[in-house]
């Protein structure tokens, strides 16, 4: 490469975030302008890296670079040392900050390098403002609390000047002093102008926000504190740079009761600690992150794999006393080092943080604080009368004991009480009459049939707990003793239930359906109405299991229609059949089946199944309204049980009716349900919550509740759909403005998906994210996303989608500057719009491909000055854009018409084609400005000049323009 393509790649990186991708492109920078032997390139360079390697994360380099360029400016000084004297003299506060955060780096060196950044900065007549905040800076880092003070007046009271830190970082170290020194009021009195200004400098926002969430919280001022955690961490999360920041924000989460939201980002960033800043950096997250742990109780932490260390999912205890001892090694490193205790004795302050004051909701996913035991240990937390998968069988009982059941009542009487209550969802009698059976008649020597019976109620209440091992068990046991007893009915009762069991398991499924099947067919024969319609249900449930739709139909058809008399043996057939039309496309007949399994449920007074009978309306109905109505009943008579299906049912309508916000609240309460009962999926549900907060419009919100869903989803091993969800977060981080994060999860996407099968999503995600380099004018990279697209679409075989790659590839290589890539990319374009072309029927997609090719391809040529070729491209593109009503489109082609003919000298031609199109555009937009330019221009090529100059009045062009 020549001295000028080095500086142009030297320029490229410093547009590049900070960041590893930087630091490897200036590392292999380096080794080139090293070879090159240019002086100036090799000095640029090495600055450029100074503040690329403190920023992006790897400090420890920085100290190479530097002193490098301080020897070099010394040695020889060169006029081009002279232009970058500020910048160089800015670095010795990078390097004695940076020197800080290394125990192995004796403090001597520190002093020194503050002693030749004083003498430097006296000699160059510069204040002593900033040598001063740094000499106070190591003071407060080894815990002399009498020098900091001091060095902290004169850092207050000694002028600014060009070298003092900016606006925003200044303050935020005196806000960090004040808040530590317990002068929380004036900390935050101090911040409120700086935050009301403008900051543009790399480190702010974020970093005053953060010393801020402190003294927000103990002033009482906790929305503000909550707003600096979200605006700040935002801007953190992504940057390993920032990692004791992120420290910061876990403590904060522990403090405010957020505990799960502390375990979230510790879990998030917990791979940094393998890659760390600095020791300093790691000491204080590991603190922070030990001390969040020890309010997770029983929770585990999922850690990403590492050199040496598979994935794997630790034990928050176990990770808290890991991460404790990693922050109490490196104290003692660091006082070793500094001849004091004082970093002994602030970890040990983080360490201890606990929970204080009142609950400060932060999360925008989980709406309320996990509740405590009495002996501070964290537990599932449940609202008030809200039974969790583990306390249901003990609410039941708690209601059955206040069941009477006849008191002279044999086993098989009390047996079938049971029975009859099952089916009636009486499940407080059905618990009555077991246990009264138990306590009178458990040590009795029972006939066969009667413990056969008990055993296959005690079946269904396990299966009705997803104990289906055990149901399953006990099941086969009643079975057996059935058949010891000659029982055939009951028997082949029992072993419907059991097939139907055993088709939840695939391993099973032939079995159990083989079984459920040839009870049907007894039960035909030798049961009455009743037995007959259940043993077709059970069967009908069993296919349903195996998505047999077609074949489960017919066995509910073979039923007897009115169930022998049992309405809730109807009800639940109802149900059954509705379920079994929508997954056939039958929509009609499902809602016809939904609303008579609703009617015969509110007749009962059953909420389980007017809860299943509303929502299974609510999927069915063509109306909105309706849907949310059917949705909202269900909400109003949903058992505790129920409620987390219903809020999902209910969201997932609200947002299909255009009620995002409403949507919102319901998807953050099936969320919270999730965590609170130990259930899995939350992390789908996050997923579908990102959504509904994207769609309302609330993209920090989405973007934050997309980040956990993404975490929560890879934690699950679920790729395919965390990939969807990360699709989902960069459109969301490209709607922030945040572009960075959006390529970088574009990136990701497009190597997850390299699989044939999935060319045309990484088609897409290659695409936008071109588009997206695009529309921050980073062109040549736009190119090059573009170019990798439409390979990307011809392997995946979709020729207009390649089109329109190959012509967005053009466009960004013409805009870039790069002018014989566009050529060859144009050459590209008319060879497969060629191919397209051909086709016998062009659909309008078709034809506003080929059209808007056309007019790329003639851009490009313009720029070649080839404006006759241009011109001959254009020929008949207006009139076939407007065939399919694309007026905008047309008229910018006629624009690009007129100005060709003007190039051509052919104005008496231009001239009433720019008229017709100025005459169509909006008033007041850029495209009308553009064609009055040159509108007027035509006519002074006309000897026009009076027109001209009223076009020109008219729209205030200037002449000269």
């Amino acid at each position: 490469m020549s001295d000028e393509d080095l500086w142009r790649v030297l320029r490229g990186i410093a547009d590049m975030p900070y960041g590893a991708g930087q630091i490897a492109a200036l590392e292999q920078l380096l080794r080139r302008v090293d070879a090159a032997d240019d002086r100036h390139l090799a000095f640029v360079t090495r600055m450029q890296a100074t503040t690329g390697y403190v920023y992006g994360g790897e400090p420890a380099k920085s100290f190479v670079t530097f002193s490098w360029c301080l020897s070099e400016f010394d040695r020889d000084p060169q006029p081009y040392h002279q232009r970058h004297l500020h910048q160089l003299l800015w670095h010795f506060k990078y390097m004695v900050s940076g020197l800080l955060k290394f125990p192995e780096v004796p403090l001597d060196r520190t002093y020194a390098v503050l002693d030749d950044m004083e003498r430097r900065y006296r000699a160059g007549g510069h204040s002593l403002q900033t040598v001063h905040k740094h000499r106070f800076r190591v003071a407060d880092h080894v815990g002399d609390a009498d020098a900091a003070a001091h060095w902290y007046r004169l850092w207050q009271t000694t002028p600014r000047d060009e070298l003092s830190d900016c606006a925003g970082c200044d303050p935020t170290s005196q806000v960090g002093y004040l808040a530590d020194t317990g002068r929380d009021a004036e900390a935050v009195a101090l911040a409120e102008p700086v935050l009301a200004g403008r900051l543009t400098c790399t480190e702010q926002p974020q970093a005053i926000l953060t010393a801020l969430l402190l003294p927000y919280l103990r002033t009482g001022r906790g929305s503000s504190a909550r707003d600096a955690h979200r605006e700040a961490y935002r801007k953190l999360r992504g940057n390993l740079a920032d990692l004791w920041d992120i420290g910061d924000h876990i403590e904060f989460c522990t403090l405010t009761g957020n505990e799960a939201r502390a375990v979230e980002l510790v879990e998030r960033h917990l791979d940094w600690l393998d890659r760390p800043p600095s020791p300093a950096a790691a000491m204080h997250f590991a603190a922070t992150a030990a001390a969040a742990l020890r309010q997770a109780g029983a929770a585990t932490v999922y850690r990403r794999a590492a050199e040496g260390r598979q994935a794997a999912e630790v034990p928050a205890p176990t990770l808290a006393d890991e991460l404790a001892d990693t922050a109490t090694g490196l104290a003692a490193r660091f006082d070793a080092r500094n001849g004091t205790a004082h970093q002994s004795e602030w970890i040990a302050r983080r360490l201890a943080v606990r929970p204080s004051g009142e609950h400060l909701p932060l999360s925008a996913s989980v709406r309320r604080r996990p509740a405590r035991s009495a002996g501070d240990e964290p537990t599932l937390p449940l609202p008030a009368g809200t039974p969790g998968p583990a306390d249901k069988r003990g609410r039941e009982r708690a209601e059955a004991s206040t069941v009477t059941v006849p008191a002279d009542a044999d086993a098989d009487e009390l047996l079938t009480l049971a029975e009859e209550s099952w089916g009636r969802h009486d499940r407080a009698t059905f618990q009555a009459a077991l246990a009264a059976c138990d306590d009178r008649f458990g040590a009795a020597d029972l006939p066969t049939r009667t413990v056969a019976h008990r055993l296959a109620l005690r079946a269904a209440e396990r299966g009705d707990e997803d104990d289906i091992e055990g149901a399953v068990e006990l099941n086969r046991a009643a079975l057996d003793l059935y058949r010891s007893a000659g029982e055939e009915v009951l028997a082949q009762v029992v072993a419907g239930r059991l097939g139907v069991l055993l088709t939840r398991a695939d391993e099973h499924a032939e079995e159990g359906l083989t079984l459920v099947r040839e009870a049907a067919e007894v039960l035909d024969r030798l049961g009455d109405v009743r037995q007959r319609a259940a043993g077709h249900d059970r069967l009908a449930l069993a296919l349903l299991h195996q998505q047999r739709w077609a074949e489960a139909l017919a066995a509910l058809d073979r039923a007897p229609a009115d169930a022998g008399g049992d309405e809730h043996l109807a009800a639940r057939i109802a149900l059954h059949r509705a379920h079994l039309f929508e997954q056939s496309d039958r929509v009609d007949e499902a809602r016809a089946a939904a609303e008579e399994a609703r009617r015969i449920g509110r007749e009962l007074g059953i909420d389980e199944l007017v809860t299943a009978a509303c929502l299974a309306c609510a999927r069915t109905v063509d109306d909105p309204v309706e849907a949310v109505a059917a949705c909202d009943e269900a909400l109003r008579v949903a058992p505790p049980d129920a409620e987390l299906p219903v809020r999902v049912a209910r969201a997932r309508v609200l947002l299909s009716a255009g009620r995002a916000a409403d949507a919102v609240d319901d998807f953050v309460e099936a969320v919270t349900l999730c965590v609170e009962r130990g259930a899995e999926g939350d992390a789908f549900l996050r997923w579908e919550l990102a959504n509904a907060y994207r769609v309302v419009g609330r993209l920090a919100e989405a973007a934050e509740v997309a980040e956990e869903a993404v975490l929560g989803l890879d934690r699950l091993g679920a790729q395919a759909e965390a990939d969807r969800c990360r699709h989902l977060l960069a459109g969301v981080y490209a709607g922030l403005g945040e572009i960075d994060p959006a390529l970088a999860l574009l990136e990701q996407l497009s190597t997850n998906l390299d699989g044939p099968d999935n060319l045309p999503h990484r088609a897409q995600v290659l695409e936008e994210a071109g588009g997206i380099l695009y529309d921050a004018d980073r062109d040549t990279k736009a190119a090059e996303r573009f170019a990798a697209a439409a390979t990307a679409y011809r392997l995946a075989d979709l020729p207009l989608d390649e089109l329109r790659a190959r012509r967005r590839e053009a466009y960004a290589w013409f805009w870039g500057d790069d002018r014989p890539a566009a050529v060859r990319a144009v050459e590209l374009l008319d060879g497969l719009a060629a191919v397209i072309a051909a086709q016998p029927e062009q659909e309008p997609p078709v034809t506003y491909e080929l059209a808007m090719a056309a007019e790329a391809g003639a851009r490009v040529l313009v720029g070649e000055e080839r404006p006759d070729e241009a011109l001959a491209r254009l020929a008949g593109v207006p009139g076939r854009l407007r065939s399919i009503e694309a007026f905008g489109e047309a008229a910018q082609v006629e624009v690009l018409v007129g100005e060709l003919l003007l190039r051509l000298d052919r104005p008496a031609e231009a001239e009433p084609l720019l008229r017709r199109v100025l005459g169509g555009l909006p008033a007041g937009s850029r495209p009308v400005r553009q064609t009055a330019w040159l509108l007027a221009r035509a006519l002074d090529l006309l000897d026009r000049p009076t027109e001209a100059a009223a076009l020109r009045a008219e729209h205030d062009l200037d002449p000269d323009e």
